[in-house]
């Protein structure tokens, strides 16, 4: 197998396992909102469950157009793009959850550095389709 076909199939995989990932917590936007609300910054114009539907969209669209190849490398770009975009609510997450058990904080501080990786791999994808 030459290089270019194994980074080829790596991105497909690694798209794949991003596009379920999206897809699932996309889903549970609709099915389980209230957690969603409570991370929207309470500084955003109108209603945390607009966000929260909002995002849900988002991620499910982009999460099946990372499935089909010739949408991928676009896909790829706006993962990257919405990890970026939902920082802000992340960072909320840890200044709510700040007088929470440390346990609690410790899961909202270390949301904050995986969205590095997280755009990593989207523009890794999007390099590699």
């Amino acid at each position: 197998m030459t290089s270019a076909v194994a980074r080829r199939d790596a991105s497909r995989t690694a798209a794949y396992r991003v596009a379920a990932m999206l897809l699932g917590v996309g889903t549970l936007h609709f099915v389980a909102p209230k957690p969603f609300d409570t991370i929207v910054p309470a500084e955003l114009p109108g209603s945390a469950r607009l966000y929260t539907y909002a995002s849900g969209v988002a991620e499910i669209t982009v999460g099946a157009l990372l499935v089909p190849r010739r949408t991928r490398r676009s896909a790829a770009l706006a993962a990257a793009v919405l990890f970026v975009g939902v920082f802000p609510a992340n960072v909320n997450m840890v200044r709510l959850w700040w007088d929470k058990p440390w346990p609690m904080r410790i899961a909202a501080l270390a949301r904050l550095p995986l969205q590095i990786p997280m755009v990593a791999i989207a523009l890794k994808i999007r390099r590699d389709s």
